[in-house]
């Protein structure tokens, strides 16, 4: 189990007596198929929905523990409307669309299990009536307008190369006049040029880069084995390869790892960063490796460049030399219908290959 899941699940463990029986029972049925993630934001979702409840007194109960099946069984169409209504307004965390559509589905999974699958000890459902059932959830990031906004804010072509180029040599002339960045980028430049050289040449989610092991990466045969998003057998890790062309810009972090990032023996990481005020080199952290991404992104010129899009960018470029099964395998989507976002960015240079 990786570092982030491990937490997620110890989250998980300390939320759960705070619900009520039945989610409790849901969250147990559902542990084996979704990651400790996916029902940490469950149960976050259910503590919104559950605080609403009692806010509008339609559950008159202390807490959100003492909120009965009875209370959201007897729920009105025009409640649940003010309560997607509310989602979208409340001052403390306004959700966007897909936000909406995400809390929405999660109350839906919760409704379906006890009206469908959960059963009392007389074998009758928990729930009798699902209110739920009647709430249409719109998809709302199809792939053709999920491509519309990436257009024009990932890396094309000779861009691949030239930002890698950027991060370990061309960075610093920038901040030549800054020495507290410039001593920065010295001592980190081999290290962030392999992060996103790797990216940008094999497709891997941040996360994924950011849990790498040692043990975790061949470069004889420029192969990396990856827990994927999804993968609920945490002892499987997926193969997946990686370009020539980042090869050497791994090697280069791997001939400097040990003395610039000296670690204690237990430490597994493959990237590694010291901490001001250390001595020790410790896994690099996902937020550390989005804002180290942002940074050389706004000075390239590329300030929409996320990490996330350097993905993206590697996924566009992989696609046009491959068909879209190759890509979704490379990527780890789960469906192609996710994949079809790069068949839509690559429109302008299929239409001109069938003139050709």
């Amino acid at each position: 189990m990786t570092i982030q899941k491990q937490k997620d699940r110890l989250q998980v463990d300390q939320k759960l007596p705070t619900m009520p029986w039945y989610v409790q029972q849901f969250i147990e049925y559902k542990l084996p198929d979704l990651s400790p993630s996916t029902l940490l934001e469950y149960i976050r979702d259910y503590e919104i929905f559950f605080d609403w409840l009692i806010q509008e007194g339609i559950s008159t109960g202390p807490d959100i523990h003492s909120v009965t099946l009875e209370q959201l069984e007897s729920l009105r169409m025009e409640q649940v409307t003010a309560y997607r209504i509310y989602l979208t307004t409340y001052k403390e965390q306004k959700n966007s669309r897909i936000t909406l559509s995400r809390k929405l589905s999660s109350l839906r999974s919760l409704f379906h299990y006890l009206s469908q699958i959960a059963e009392d000890e007389n074998f009758y459902p928990l729930l009798k009536r699902n209110i739920m059932a009647k709430i249409e959830i719109k998809r709302v990031h199809k792939p053709k307008d999920t491509a519309a906004k990436l257009k024009g804010k990932l890396l094309e072509e000779d861009e691949l190369f030239d930002f890698v180029d950027y991060v370990r040599t061309g960075y610093a002339a920038d901040v030549s006049d800054n020495k507290q960045a410039l001593y920065a980028h010295e001592h980190n430049a081999i290290r962030d040029a392999a992060i996103v050289s790797l990216i940008l040449n094999s497709g891997l989610r941040v996360s994924e880069v950011v849990n790498l092991n040692m043990d975790d990466v061949d470069m004889n045969n420029r192969m990396l084995y990856v827990s994927r998003k999804g993968n609920q057998d945490e002892t499987f890790k997926t193969p997946v390869y990686f370009r020539e062309r980042a090869k050497e810009d791994i090697q280069a972090y791997l001939e400097l790892r040990a003395a610039r990032y000296p670690t204690p023996k237990r430490e597994k990481a493959f990237f590694l960063a010291i901490k001001n005020g250390e001595k020790e080199g410790k896994r690099m952290t996902k937020r550390a490796m989005q804002a180290m991404i942002i940074k050389y992104a706004k000075a390239f010129g590329k300030p929409s460049l996320t990490v996330h899009k350097l993905r993206h960018s590697f996924a566009t470029d992989y696609y046009l030399q491959n068909d879209i099964y190759k890509t979704k395998e490379q990527l780890g989507h789960a469906s192609t219908e996710t994949t079809e976002i790069y068949a839509h960015l690559t429109d302008k240079t299929m239409s001109e290959a069938i003139d050709r």
